[in-house]
């Protein structure tokens, strides 16, 4: 949980939806929409019983119609989830003008990044629909270099107490390596492996910014 009486200097967060635009700021490696979403807990209850696993890219024509398509075919998930990830594929469209993405949907029982890390692409939005949300570090509160040396969480971490959570409904911006003249944001999946947890985890990826096959971006 980030608390609202603390300010980060890498970070955009805010309750309106035009925070994410943000994170295109030199300042800010990380934009987080503080939302609830209250009116999709009742059906996520019921979505993570169910195994869900989706992989889809292409434009947002292409995408809706492949995500319509799966939700057809898995009726538990919802209509109203269908739109909400369609309304956070158009706002992201918004955020970062390209025109070809990669969208991950799935039930998640692992903790899949366990080490803080920076993504290697330009930009990543997030959602934790249903269990705990992503951990990421203000920058104050890392040794870059001994992430960059590819030394463990207890070298990267210079205090606990600033590990920073994201709340479950968020939607999450998130910086990555290739953004030109960035400096990543360092983040990791929580420990939901040992806790015996799972989460629903919408990934939304940039397609344009790399030319490389869609890859999971559990985070």
């Amino acid at each position: 949980m980030i608390p609202t009486n603390v300010l980060h200097d890498n970070a955009a967060i805010g309750n309106e939806i035009s925070i994410l635009h943000d994170i295109h700021l030199n300042t800010k490696n990380i934009a987080v929409y503080q939302r609830g979403i209250a009116s999709l807990k009742e059906g996520l209850a019921k979505a993570a019983q169910m195994s869900i696993e989706c992989r889809v890219s292409g434009t947002v024509e292409e995408v809706t119609l492949s995500l319509g398509s799966y939700f057809a075919n898995a009726p538990h998930l919802g209509e109203a989830l269908l739109q909400d990830i369609l309304d956070l594929l158009r706002l992201f469209e918004q955020v970062t003008g390209v025109s070809s993405f990669g969208v991950v949907l799935a039930k998640v029982s692992t903790t899949m990044c366990p080490r803080f890390h920076a993504d290697h692409n330009e930009l990543r939005m997030l959602c934790t629909y249903y269990g705990p949300g992503t951990l990421w570090l203000p920058d104050h509160a890392l040794d870059r270099k001994a992430y960059l040396s590819g030394k463990g969480n207890k070298n990267i971490l210079l205090d606990k107490k600033n590990v920073q959570q994201v709340d479950t409904g968020d939607v999450v911006i998130l910086k990555g390596a290739l953004y030109p003249g960035a400096t990543p944001i360092v983040h990791r999946s929580p420990n939901i492996q040992e806790n015996n947890e799972e989460r629903i985890l919408l990934s939304i990826d940039a397609n344009e910014s790399l030319n490389l096959p869609i890859r999971c971006g559990y985070n």
